[in-house]
Order: structure tokens, then sequence, then C-alpha cells
């Protein structure tokens, strides 16, 4: 797994810092011993950070000429175009099977690559207007905190390239790998929400005593049993009206997805570290019928459980 990051003068530490974090901390823990990561600039030449630290160890563009993963941490908040080799560079690499991935502004040179046309794609919410204006033939979702097609991601702002990062270790090792990461570094395995929730106003904590929090519990420990708003509502003793409103306050998420999402997510680790059946797994995760759970897998994974299991086991 070879992994070349782009960094450019006036990039910030922290934008060039995630993907070498969550990635090298892959080999560190063992869990992917020929993880390698590079760092390259355009001319091969040391660059200043916005901080003003140099840096030097750098190699130049053909490290990403075998890369398995192309990083774009990050990108000028002038939105300066991007210069025609390095927009070969992209293509080049997405043409050979290599991922591309544009975090926070780093989404801007990679759209504008063309890799992304016709699709949709997500960066910082301050700045997806100015850039949805600069590319129309790209659909900017403002409030995603990334968006995964499988080739090419995009995330949102600053700390989303952390989830973004960690996506990638999930889709390529496994949820476990991900979880130890995530361990590693101290932040969630799996964030839920969007960004939404940081534009309009920050989050509200969640009273994890009082009757909602205890709810949540219960659903996660039961996924298995009736889910539906009216049931949890009810559990809370609260409205449901009330209850829906103050769900969304606590995890960004309506009541119905964030069920849909835990889910998945308990569907996802069991496909990987049991043999049991897509219809055991189908009932133990709450769905209707192995179809319905198969029709959900899909549409969220963009693969079928019995392909996912399979790209896992062979791991």
């Amino acid at each position: 797994m070879k992994i070349a990051i782009h960094a450019f003068d006036g990039m910030t530490m922290f934008h060039l810092a995630t993907p070498l974090l969550v990635f090298g901390e892959v080999a560190r823990l063992g869990l992917g011993d020929d993880w390698e990561t590079r760092v390259f600039t355009e001319g091969g030449r040391p660059v200043r950070s916005a901080e003003g630290y140099v840096i030097g160890d750098v190699s130049g563009p053909e490290v990403a000429d075998d890369a398995d993963l192309v990083v774009f941490p990050s990108w000028l908040s002038e939105l300066t175009d991007p210069s025609v080799p390095l927009l070969q560079l992209v293509r080049d690499s997405h043409e050979r099977g290599a991922t591309i991935a544009g975090l926070c502004l780093g989404a801007y040179p990679v759209a504008c690559s063309g890799v992304l046309d016709g699709r949709t794609a997500v960066t910082h919410w301050g700045a997806a207007r100015d850039v949805a204006a600069k590319l129309p033939a790209v659909e900017f979702n403002d409030s995603a905190l990334y968006i995964d097609h499988g080739d090419v991601l995009t995330s949102a702002g600053t700390a989303s390239a952390l989830d973004a990062c960690l996506h990638i270790v999930r889709t390529r090792l496994g949820s476990a790998a991900a979880a130890a990461v995530a361990r590693q570094i101290v932040i969630a395995p799996h964030r839920e929400g969007d960004q939404a929730q940081y534009v309009a106003r920050p989050l509200q904590d969640p009273d994890l005593d009082g009757p909602l929090g205890r709810t949540i519990q219960w659903a996660l420990a039961n996924l298995d049993q009736d889910l539906e708003v009216e049931s949890l509502a009810a559990r809370a003793t609260m409205s449901k009206r009330n209850f829906t409103r103050r769900f969304k306050e606590v995890t960004g998420l309506s009541p119905a997805r964030w069920v849909l999402g835990r889910r998945l997510d308990d569907a996802r680790q069991l496909l990987e570290t049991t043999s049991w059946s897509v219809t055991r797994i189908a009932e133990s995760c709450g769905f209707g019928s192995p179809v319905t759970f198969r029709q959900n897998f899909v549409a969220a994974y963009a693969t079928t459980p019995t392909s996912y299991r399979t790209r896992f086991t062979s791991r």
C-alpha cells in the first residue's frame, strides 16, 4: 500500500499531518506493515507551511506514478487553479487504478482534474459555494463529512479528514483495524452526522443519564427489536415530535437514519468476523428480510454483503 501525499507552500501542518498520522499508525500498530507514506511536491523542493516551518524531506511527483492512494490534504484558500502537470498527475493516477482522495479544500484540485465530473463531492462548507460556482460539472454537497465513490473520495473541512482517512483504513483492512487506529489516536472510529451540525451551531451535549440517553443505549443493545420512532419515543416517555427533535440535536441524525446506520455497522462487523449466513445477520441486526438487508447494504457501500465478506475473508 503505497500512499503519495501532496504538499505545497502555505498549507497548514495539521492538514499534512492528518493522513501521515492515520496511515502511519496502521504500520506502527502492525495492521498493515507494507503501508508506506511519502510526501511529494510538484518540483520535489522543500515547502514552507502556513506556520512557518520548512518541510524539507520531500519527493517529486514521480512517487505518485505507482502509488495505490494519492492524497491531496488541502489547497490554497484563494482556490488558485492547479497547474496543468498536477491535474495530469491526478488523471493519470486515476486512470491506472489508484484511489484519489481530496481532503478539505484538497477536493478542489481533484475536482478540477475532471475525475468527478457528473458526480457528487464535498469540501469545507465555507468554500462549497465558491467551489461549486467554479466547477459546475460537479455537484458539491455542503453537508456530508465525506463522500466515497470507491475510486475517488472527498471530505469536508479540517477534522473530517480524520474521518475520511479512518474510512479508508476501514475499507482496506476492516472495522477492527480502523477501531484500533482510532483508539490509539483517541478519536471516534466512526463519527455520525454531517457538517451541517457544525455550520449552524454546536452539537448539544446529550443527557446520557436521562431517558433519551438510556433509550439510545437500549437501542444499541437491541438492534433486532422494533426501533421505529414511535416505539423509541414511548420508551423515552416523550412525544414523537419532542423525541425526534432532541434525538437529532444529540446525534445529528433523524432516528430512522441513526438506526439504519447502527444496523449496517453491526452487520458489517458480523460479516467480517463471523461465518453467519446473510439471513442470520439480517435477523440479528433488525432488518425485515435478507432482501431488505441487501438493498440497504448495497445503497450504503456499493457492494453486496457477500462480496464485502469475501473481500475481508481473503485478507
